[in-house]
């Protein structure tokens, strides 16, 4: 029997043929450069047994949809009809050569068995493969590899175990690709054509809808709101010290802080006079850090960008190739528990290699191994990311080395017992007042030796109190402060807000995330300022006053803090620098100011409609409804959407468009700049054109000779006169054309940060 096996990847092709063949294949060349047809014999057990296999790969989809060409015009017809207009499926024109391999190869086979990876874009892919080889061979049966990382055993394992392919995951993409395309287009086109008319930098953009960007947009600019809004209120506090054993012990007040100034002096000062403080409890119990949960996709990119200071798309890229070395698992993963039959002491022993954390690898195999906790989420495809073989540093890149050091110790981590030990609380009563003081004292490591992203030293060991026992205070203190800002959104947080509103996959957050720079709606700058603020309302007190002082009190800007560095082993380095956050440009702000202010029951910067279509891609991929009744939902509820946009565009418009800007001002700081070495400034007849099209640019050409005189310059100084009229030196008429560009009223979004700028 002859046995065609097709990978979604050259690199899981050559790996799933060298542990196949045992080393043993012939390879030959195909028309496609990157792609190889490796030949050799398997057994793959009954009822296949052995048989001739032919192993090549794809690289991602072969097939694309697109509308036809009489929808592809951006005049005609209308954007609407795209929402039901005709969409064709081709092969694309860089992938004809693998898809033409394919079919020659599926001539001469009996078997197709597909080796794709194991989500719905892979069994999608492995739809499109199938396709394909019925071009070349209808009769051809078809299985597929169920499989979640390249290790020896594992995939030989996959190879005698095939399964069906799964065919409603790949109807959930065809779903999502065929929306994508028509809600994208649509509104795309609509929008790009609506808001050029009103000039500057609109006239050469492209303004980019999609139904996940926007949503995630929506996130930066509510959260930059919330930010800019937000009104900073005074408040005052009571806080008590006291040195015992060599050991300073700060007590918080029960009340925590209160708003009026009054009310807290007269209950400070009633402390001060009681001069002494009465131990009211003393509680000491067991306590313990758990140790992290198993492995996501989401947490893993909130890692990388909190801890290791790369963006989701960069890890997602670093742990896809460490994927396709068969370093570790399969890095696409919503599950956070591990089967039982996976043998993880096997994985461990395999870590006691490193210099870096071997030893305490072999600590877990000599009895301190602990079977990892057990999340809630299983997606029913891939284990959670992990190690599958030791890798050597010498053999990674820098980020590869950093990201690889944290999926093994986060693994390490699962394997390894929780951290233990004794917390203490005691309470006061000081005056009429009680306050509160909480100490740890650590009694077990355990996974925190391995973890070294966390600590648990945040509170210190407490000196013996008793109840009853009364002391004065060595220190109480009257302070005040102000409630903080929220932070804007750092990426680890946005992916956070999106996994959690259902916007993108674990696959695709970080692709959305680039989406919305690539397309200049938001930028990521360096946090500063108030923005370094944790995301509740922190408080940012004053300098004390003591012993009963009043009035001694000075305001204190707000506390920045920053994220740490992965630390430990190879990778310490882990990217310490400024944290940065996203903000929304001036374009993307009112993108989604306009939207929202259209007041539509559903606006298309809130995530709800995105959320509810990937309820429904989960609801055909369990078998609860199916691709058509998916496909006509989604495509009235969108339809209905664009209607009433269409209706209140002016709305948008509105926002959209700039306020002018001082002209007189602008003149006479510009227009010198304009003067060419004739002393006659001049526009260009092709800048003439563009400015004449726009009522603003129009207005300008007319009046800019009287506005002039009334800055001083004479009358026959000034001329409009082509550009063909005035003698060129010294590059003079690019600093015309650049000048004048900023008495253009619609210009005020250029500024040394882009194109767009970012919101101020």
């Amino acid at each position: 029997m002859r046995v065609l096996c097709v990978a979604e990847k050259p690199s899981i092709s050559k790996a799933v043929t060298d542990h196949l063949s045992g080393g043993q294949s012939q390879t030959r060349n195909t028309n496609d450069r990157f792609t190889k047809n490796y030949c050799f014999s398997f057994n793959f057990g009954p009822p296949w047994n052995q048989c001739d296999v032919t192993m090549t790969a794809v690289r991602g989809h072969l097939l694309g949809m697109e509308f036809t060409p009489a929808n592809k015009n951006w005049q005609y017809p209308p954007p609407d009809s795209l929402f039901h207009a005709p969409i064709v499926t081709t092969v694309a024109s860089d992938k004809k050569a693998v898809a033409d391999n394919i079919e020659q190869q599926a001539r001469y086979c009996d078997l197709l068995i597909i080796w794709t990876d194991c989500d719905r874009e892979g069994e999608n892919i492995g739809r499109e493969i199938v396709g394909l080889a019925k071009k070349g061979k209808p009769t051809i049966r078809v299985k597929r590899a169920k499989f979640s990382n390249i290790e020896r055993t594992h995939v030989i394992q996959a190879a005698k175990n095939l399964v069906d392919l799964d065919e409603r995951q790949a109807d959930a993409v065809d779903a999502r690709m065929e929306l994508d395309l028509r809600i994208g287009y649509a509104f795309t086109r609509f929008l790009t054509t609506n808001l050029r008319n009103l000039g500057g930098p609109l006239v050469e953009m492209i303004i980019s809808y999609g139904s996940c960007q926007f949503p995630t947009l929506g996130f930066v600019v509510d959260r930059y709101f919330r930010v800019k809004n937000f009104v900073p209120e005074q408040f005052w506090s009571i806080h008590v010290n006291h040195t015992q054993e060599g050991k300073k012990v700060k007590f918080a007040w029960s009340r925590n802080r209160l708003f009026d100034r009054m009310a807290v002096t007269i209950l400070y000062e009633r402390c001060i006079q009681a001069r002494t403080a009465k131990v009211t409890k003393v509680q000491e119990k067991p306590t313990r850090k758990w140790k992290p949960l198993p492995l996501t996709t989401v947490e893993l990119q909130k890692a990388a960008t909190r801890l290791l200071r790369m963006s989701g798309q960069q890890a997602m890229s670093v742990a896809e190739d460490l994927y396709n070395k068969g370093f570790i698992s399969y890095p696409r993963t919503e599950t956070d528990r591990f089967d039982k039959e996976i043998n993880l002491r096997n994985l461990v022993q395999k870590q006691t290699q490193s210099d870096a954390w071997g030893q305490y690898a072999q600590d877990l195999l000599s009895g301190s191994f602990s079977q990892p906790r057990q999340g809630r989420h299983d997606d029913k495809a891939h284990p959670p990311i992990h190690p599958v073989t030791f890798a050597s540093p010498s053999v990674l890149t820098h980020d590869a080395k950093r990201l690889y050091e944290y999926i093994v110790r986060r693994f390490l981590a699962c394997c390894s017992d929780d951290a233990k030990g004794v917390s203490t609380n005691v309470e006061i009563l000081y005056g009429e007042e009680s306050f509160h003081a909480h100490g740890l004292h650590v009694l077990e490591r355990n996974y925190l030796d391995v973890f070294v992203y966390e600590k648990w030293n945040d509170t210190t060991e407490l000196p013996k109190f008793r109840v009853g026992e009364v002391f004065q205070p060595t220190e109480a203190m009257l302070t005040d402060g102000k409630t903080s800002p929220p932070s804007y959104l750092t990426e680890a947080d946005l992916i956070a807000l999106m996994d959690i509103n259902g916007i993108g996959t674990d696959a695709t957050m970080a692709e959305h995330i680039q989406k919305i720079q690539d397309r200049e709606y938001a930028a990521l700058i360096d946090q500063t300022g108030p923005a370094a603020q944790d995301d509740d309302d922190d408080e940012v007190e004053s300098p004390p006053a003591r012993g009963g002082a009043r009035g001694g009190r000075s305001s204190r800007g707000g506390r920045g803090r920053g994220g740490r560095g992965g630390r430990g082993g190879a990778s310490s380095s882990g990217g310490r620098g400024r944290l940065k956050v996203f903000v929304p440009t001036k374009l993307g702000m009112a993108l989604i100011v306009g939207f929202d202010r259209m007041e539509l029951e559903t606006s298309l910067g809130k995530p709800f409609l995105r959320k509810e279509m990937e309820a429904q891609m989960k609801a055909i991929c369990e078998g609860r409804a199916s691709k058509a009744e998916v496909l006509q939902q989604n495509i009235g509820q969108y339809r209905q959407v664009f209607a009433l946009t269409q209706e209140k565009m002016n709305t948008l418009k509105e926002v959209c468009l700039p306020p002018p800007l001082p002209l007189p001002f602008l003149l006479r700081i510009f227009l010198p700049r304009m003067l060419t070495h004739t002393h006659r400034p001049v526009v260009s007849s092709s800048l003439r054109e563009r400015l004449s099209t726009s009522f603003q640019g129009y207005t300008l050409l007319r009046t800019l000779p009287t506005m002039a005189q009334s800055h001083g310059f004479r009358p026959e100084r000034m001329s409009l006169k082509s550009a063909q009229q005035v003698p060129r030196t010294d590059a003079s008429m690019h600093a015309i054309e650049h000048s004048l560009r900023y008495l253009l009223p619609y210009y005020p979004y250029h500024t040394e940060a882009g194109r767009w700028g970012v919101s101020s």
